[in-house]
């Protein structure tokens, strides 16, 4: 018999719908149902359009996940979801869903934060995770530099973006250049094509004032402001646009100042386990930079495919959760769409 706990896991913090299966920190099955063509029109996420395909993704998305890991909801030990951060309507149909199938299967529930569960889905691939560690998350909506003590209860916020998130700035700056969304994969993909040294974008919080104040966060709306001087300058010229070559210097900006503070801080906390979190840590330029500078340390980097919003690392959160032994959720445990990355769990009214 094996004691390791099986739990599903449920993701809806934005557009994808994601659900998974995991046994202690084996992932048995993963899908995803994304509705980012959906958004593609738009340029960006419509909260409406992704909770509504939430909606119609999650029944048929939980029984295929269940198929896949060959078991029933009556096998599971406990069900985990995103209660937070997120969009509030697409983050509520997922916390629905589990509530009703924990209610119905007699079965612990986990709400737990989007943001631990990123660091969190390392466990599948490298087993239980040192600590302390620090944690470099970067997506869409978040950039944030974490100290993490123990992923099931300690996680510290060492810094963050003041303003835009790395990836969001990725997308703006693909639609600036004409680039489909979402567009961090976009830019990863002509960037290499071009000369990342071409054109010197600022690196945002960097300077020795910045230090004082700012030393852990990141501030990346100058950066995509000077991209747009830099191409109205060129327009106003008579210039093609080099698209190629302000993608890779672009994406040389980010990534320079994303590597070099998250190294820093494991140096000067005195922790030898870094671990790269989110959408943009499948960027490859990222990857790279981060292997060349955390020589001496542990460098742990999820599969690009577990680095995207998955149910695997709801699950992988939730089954760290069963395996300390600390309490479920209560009943209506709810969702909140800015829930702070220091409350790993939610539990909830009693």
């Amino acid at each position: 018999m094996n004691d390791e706990p099986l739990v599903l896991g449920i993701e809806t913090s934005c557009d994808e719908t994601g659900v998974a299966v995991v046994r202690g920190t084996t992932l048995l099955a993963d899908v995803i149902a994304s509705s980012v063509t959906e958004h593609e029109r738009f340029g960006g996420v419509v909260p409406e359009v992704a909770s509504r395909a939430h909606l119609e993704a999650m029944s048929p998305t939980i029984d295929r996940a269940l198929r896949d890991a060959r078991v029933t909801v009556r096998d599971l030990d406990a069900i985990a979801v995103t209660s937070g951060p997120g969009l509030a309507g697409a983050l509520l149909v997922g916390v629905s869903a589990a509530e009703g199938l924990a209610l119905a299967a007699d079965r612990p529930l986990f709400g737990v934060n989007h943001l631990a569960a990123h660091v969190a889905v390392g466990r599948l691939v490298d087993g239980d995770l040192p600590s302390p560690a620090i944690a470099l998350l970067v997506s869409g909506g978040h950039t944030s530099l974490l100290r993490v003590d123990d992923v099931t209860a300690e996680i510290t916020p060492l810094g963050a973006t003041l303003d835009d998130a790395a990836g969001e700035a990725f997308d703006k700056v693909a639609r600036l250049l004409g680039l489909p969304f979402p567009g961090g994969p976009h830019i990863d993909r002509i960037a290499v094509e071009g000369d990342a040294g071409a054109i010197a974008f600022p690196r945002g919080l960097t300077s020795a004032r910045d230090d004082e104040k700012h030393r852990h966060d990141f501030s990346f709306s100058g950066l995509k402001t000077a991209v747009v001087r830099w191409i109205e300058a060129c327009r106003r010229d008579g210039h093609e646009i080099p698209v190629a070559d302000v993608a890779a210097s672009f994406q040389e900006a980010v990534v320079d100042v994303l590597t070099s503070k998250a190294v820093r801080a494991c140096r000067e906390e005195g922790i030898e386990t870094l671990i790269l979190g989110g959408g943009v840590a499948a960027n490859s330029r990222l990857r790279a930079m981060a292997a060349e500078r955390a020589t001496g340390l542990d460098l742990r980097i999820p599969p690009a495919r577990l680095c995207t919003d998955n149910g695997a690392m709801v699950a992988a959160l939730g089954s760290a959760l069963v395996a300390q032994g600390r309490p479920p959720s209560n009943p209506g445990v709810g969702a909140d769409s800015s829930l702070p990355v220091g409350t790993v769990q939610m539990l909830g009214l009693s």
